[in-house]
């Protein structure tokens, strides 16, 4: 009997990372990938390149956020840019609240419909941005909640959640990416859906940190 997972898929690095980290420890992966009105289509079609190039299933989930409430969901509010070095410990604008616990929920109910056993989610708590809904503690909570909100759970057939980029840096999810063959030509990280990335946002400059450090080139920067 195989087991079965939920990837949130976002197109980004650390995304596609753990996607592949799923199917290396023989999981057949459902990739779910969320069109939540962001700024931009190009990680929505990144991500599908993506689980089509790893012959997993997936399917584009799409939710509205008519409150706004950051600068990913509001393309009039300006996106925060710095220089490298510089990515404040405060959680900046392209925080979306509650995002996170929406995904997973989302997520949640998608594993318990199809048996899954298990949802993975690329989240990052050491060269991030300061997200709330990144950190180790809010997913060992959110795995509480899971086995108390749940017929499976109740049932003595918890989904955990899973978090296997949590500790890395990037530079180790770039050479964790290389080993296990992540498409990183496929991948999209910055915030603007531009023909290539901005070089100024908090996602670029971590993203080209990590390369640098790694000494790996970035496919996507000529």
């Amino acid at each position: 009997m195989s087991k079965k997972a939920v990837v949130l898929l976002s197109g980004g690095l650390d995304s596609a990372t753990t996607l592949y980290v799923a199917k290396k420890q023989d999981f057949e992966c459902c990739c779910l990938i969320f069109d939540y009105g962001q700024r931009h289509r190009r990680e929505i079609e990144s991500a599908k390149h993506i689980a089509q190039k790893a012959k997993c299933k997936w399917q584009v989930v799409k939710i509205t956020f008519p409150w706004k409430g950051s600068a990913l969901l509001d393309r009039r509010a300006l996106l925060p840019q710095r220089r490298l070095g510089q990515i404040p410990r405060e959680i900046p604008s392209t925080y979306v609240p509650a995002r996170n616990t929406i995904f997973l929920s989302f997520a949640l109910s998608y594993a318990e419909t199809i048996g899954a056993q298990s949802i993975f989610i690329g989240a990052n708590a050491v060269d991030f941005s300061g997200y709330p809904d990144c950190r180790p503690k809010y997913y060992s909570e959110f795995n509480r909640l899971s086995q108390l909100a749940t017929k499976a759970g109740a049932g003595g057939r918890s989904i955990k959640i899973f978090t296997p980029l949590i500790n890395k840096t990037k530079r180790e999810i770039i050479l964790l990416a290389r080993r296990l063959k992540v498409p990183l030509h496929l991948t999209w990280s910055c915030y603007k859906g531009m023909n290539k990335p901005c070089g100024l946002c908090d996602s670029c400059l971590l993203r080209a940190r990590g390369f640098a450090q790694a000494g790996i080139k970035d496919p996507l920067i000529q």
